[in-house]
């Protein structure tokens, strides 16, 4: 099966954490983090949380709670035995490397991450690549149309429970806004079309 290691940059966004994970729980892709990559997502949200004015409490719930939801729903996702590999990897930012490591001990097909600029191709072992967000989401729109409308549909009924409810096009139109502009572009025409087909 195809698989993507998920840097914590498209990790933290909670909406696009949503649609990567809701995609590969159709089986479309399967994705793959390491120790390191959920201690620094841990880290961020914490952070973002704190910033907003979450307590600390909550933030603690908050955080167990997604930990927990993750390693249910993937318990093949976490990468062991990267560590070995990361004296290995010369990138510009030497603390990056374990991304590249965690990718190579996973056997990941490709590196998921809005920092392309930190990853060089010539910099990558071959066949492994890097893809941002955007060009992820949209080829797995291409490759699996039909699972990936099903996610974003799952994501939207589950919204409204603490937060406003939201459409399937909400989403793609959010997607659009922050990070993934022609895969919610993309998105939007294949929402229709599925609607239609629906008739």
């Amino acid at each position: 099966m195809f698989s993507a290691l998920l840097d914590t940059c498209v990790l933290v966004p909670s909406r696009a954490r949503d649609v990567l994970l809701e995609i590969a729980s159709t089986g479309a892709y399967r994705p793959l983090w390491s120790s390191e990559i959920l201690d620094e997502l841990e880290r961020t949200l914490r952070a973002l949380l704190g910033k907003r004015g979450t307590s600390p409490e909550e933030a603690d719930a908050y955080l167990t709670r997604l930990a927990r939801q993750m390693k249910t729903a993937f318990p093949d996702a976490p990468v062991t035995g990267w560590e070995q590999l990361v004296p290995t990897i010369e990138l510009p930012d030497p603390d990056d490397r374990h991304v590249v490591a965690a990718a190579m001990a996973g056997r990941a097909d490709v590196i998921v991450t809005d920092n392309l600029a930190d990853f060089p191709p010539t910099a990558l072992p071959a066949p492994l690549t890097r893809q941002s967000l955007d060009d992820f989401l949209l080829d797995e729109l291409d490759l699996h149309p039909d699972l990936v409308v099903k996610a974003v549909r799952a994501i939207a009924a589950r919204t409204g429970r603490s937060g406003p409810t939201l459409t399937a096009h909400d989403v793609a139109t959010y997607l659009h806004a922050h990070g993934a502009p022609a895969f919610g572009e993309r998105l939007h025409v294949a929402l229709g079309q599925t609607a239609t087909s629906a008739l």
